[in-house]
């Protein structure tokens, strides 16, 4: 006799022997046993998950006779009388199966709808099976609208489809619809141990784990799947040779790929990638195992009650928790996202393990600045013995850098004014008489006042003067001294932009940063944000200042900047919008109309021609 799979042997022959689809049992379950019976049903969901499995229970509930032949509609179908053992062998006259995939025409379906005037043969009902429904074409559909609206009685239409969206709408209308969901890789795992204890056939966990996910929710691929292994395994299934059938990477290197990007360690990264080669494994199931991992550390740094690691069922559970400790929770989200996007570039490189290293690599070329970060980054002019380790330094150059300008000291208070208070609102502060122009008797306290030893700080609001103009609420710039190295470089830029030498990232890196000082072949810039400093933009900087007469080579380092070509702009601009201000408010006509009409002019239309 032929070796039956064990996708057919174990396919499930009544309601209860179905797993993973409760929602669906229980809906069918109850409308048996109340025989509330709709005439059109609608399958949906991905491969493997039981949609003809369901057609079939159904299909058996509604011609079960029960052992004695005296049964009626029922929910659990015996399974041993003439029409349960002919519908599970494929030969009940009264169940027809028609898989549009192969017979979309109309033809076909006309000729199916022929039968529906005859009444049934050997069954209670007629049940019309139509899997992969979405094939059929436009006039199959249109022929079938008007029997699949108002069929006979004793007809009933069971429809299964993967993809619901190619259904038009008018059949749907017409249809009770169940979605069939994907099985949860537990469930699979579950199902998975009790047919290999039936059949006898040892198995690790781990390998039953592993077949599970590789499923993707699909029972049938799950089964599929064990044949495959059982065969590759000769009759056992060990975690080591499932993982090699799959071509899945082993967790091992999955930690220390992730280990080793948590610790910014690029040579372990590389070593690991050829590793993965050496031994044949999938990047792409690399970056999935990756992903699958980090989403485990996101979820136990987020909230470890609810981590799937915090039931001790999963063996790596340990090591998870311990690089969710290792690794910042920003650096995680953002790694995810690298894996999960980096699965559809492997296609795009000429080698898919160059692809891989390159994917992981990123991180480490945008990992998250922490605190601090950018105070501690070394100056690229400093010598290589100063440079972080595994960061790669321009050659020292000597010379004088030109020292950021002082900030002007503040102004010293009026003795009319009274110093602005710095405490927050609530913060109780000692009282202090600030010298007033009032006698003395005047400041005198009432008898009764209580002792002034402290007083609660509120917020002080001053109310402008009438007339007087608000403020934008945008901080000004301070004036920026002039400096032969500002106004230089200042103007070398506005050359550049101005003859469309730079763009976009470029430009952004010359507006944005300071020359600090100038060699004879290298200049020093200086930036707040590190973004800025990409090496594409620096080249392509250097190559519109050589198109302009400056062969030099760029170096950068991040700091506070105080001349800037783009704060330059800004006062310039802010100068420009407050003369224009001035020459509206100044002038006669406006001042004219305001004082006649009550005119006012509205805050944010005023721009300088």
């Amino acid at each position: 006799m032929s070796y039956l799979v064990l996708a057919r042997k174990y396919r499930p022959r009544n309601f209860g022997e179905m797993v993973g689809q409760e929602h669906v049992v229980q809906a069918l379950t109850n409308a048996l046993t109340q025989q509330r019976l709709h005439h059109a049903y609608l399958f949906t969901g991905t491969r493997g998950v039981g949609k003809t499995t369901v057609s079939r229970i159904l299909a058996k509930s509604l011609n079960c006779q029960g052992p004695d032949g005296q049964g009626g509609i029922t929910a659990t179908p015996c399974g041993v009388c003439q029409a349960c053992t002919d519908i599970d062998a494929g030969r009940f006259v009264d169940y027809t199966e028609l898989d549009a995939a192969s017979n979309r025409g109309v033809d076909e379906v006309q000729g199916l709808l022929e039968q529906a005037v005859y009444k049934p043969v050997q069954g209670r009902f007629k049940v019309f099976m139509i899997d992969e429904v979405h094939m059929l074409t436009n006039t199959a559909f249109n022929a079938m609208l008007k029997t699949l609206e108002e069929p006979p009685e004793y007809l009933k239409f069971v429809l299964a489809t993967t993809d619901p969206q190619k259904v038009p709408v008018t059949v749907l209308s017409r249809c009770l619809q169940f979605n069939l969901r994907p099985m949860a890789p537990e469930t699979v795992l579950e199902h998975l141990t009790r047919v290999l204890g039936a059949e006898q056939v040892a198995a690790e966990p781990g390998a039953l784990r592993l077949l599970a996910r590789a499923a993707r929710g699909s029972m049938r691929d799950a089964l599929s799947l064990t044949d495959q292994a059982i065969a590759y395994g000769n009759g056992e299934l060990v975690e080591g040779g499932v993982r090699q059938m799959l071509g899945s990477a082993d967790r091992g290197h999955v930690h220390a790929l992730i280990q080793a990007l948590a610790l910014g360690d690029g040579r372990t990264v590389v070593e690991t990638a050829e590793a993965l080669r050496r031994d044949g494994l999938s990047a792409a199931s690399t970056l999935e195992e990756m992903t699958s991992v980090l989403q485990a550390m996101a979820v136990l740094q987020a909230v470890p009650s609810r981590a799937p690691a915090a039931d001790g069922a999963d063996p790596d559970a340990a090591e998870v928790a311990r690089l969710a400790e290792l690794m910042p929770a920003d650096e995680t989200q953002l790694l995810y996202s690298l894996c999960l996007h980096g699965r559809g570039e492997l296609g795009l490189a000429p080698d898919e393990y160059a692809g891989l290293t390159m994917v992981l690599l990123r991180l480490l070329a945008f990992k998250p600045a922490g605190e601090g970060a950018a105070a501690e980054k070394k100056s690229p002019l400093k010598a290589p013995a100063e440079a972080p380790a595994g960061r790669a330094t321009a050659p020292a150059t000597t010379f004088t850098a030109a020292p950021a300008p002082a900030p002007e000291p503040a102004p010293a208070p009026m003795p009319d004014e009274a110093p602005a208070s710095s405490a927050r609102p609530g913060q109780r502060v000692p009282v202090v008489d600030a010298p007033l122009r009032r006698p003395a008797a005047d400041r005198a306290p009432p008898p009764d006042a209580p002792p002034r030893d402290e007083v609660l700080a509120v917020p002080l609001r001053v109310q402008p003067p009438p007339g007087a103009r608000e403020l934008p609420r945008e901080t000004a710039l301070a004036p920026i001294p002039p400096s032969e190295e500002g106004d230089f470089w200042h103007a070398t830029v506005t050359q550049l932009v101005l003859a469309e030498a730079i763009g976009a990232l470029a430009r952004e890196l010359a507006l944005q940063s300071q020359l600090v000082a100038r060699d004879v072949d290298q200049w020093l810039l200086r930036v707040e944000r590190e973004t800025l400093n990409q090496p594409a933009s620096r080249e392509k900087l250097q190559n519109a200042l050589a198109g302009a007469g400056h062969a030099v080579r760029i170096a950068i380092e991040i700091g506070a900047v105080s001349d800037s070509p783009a704060r330059r702009n800004r006062l310039a601009a802010e100068a420009r919008q407050r003369a224009a201000e001035e020459a509206i408010h100044n002038d006669p006509e406006v001042q004219s109309l305001m004082r006649q009409w009550d005119a006012r002019i509205v805050p944010g239309t005023l721009k300088p021609a």
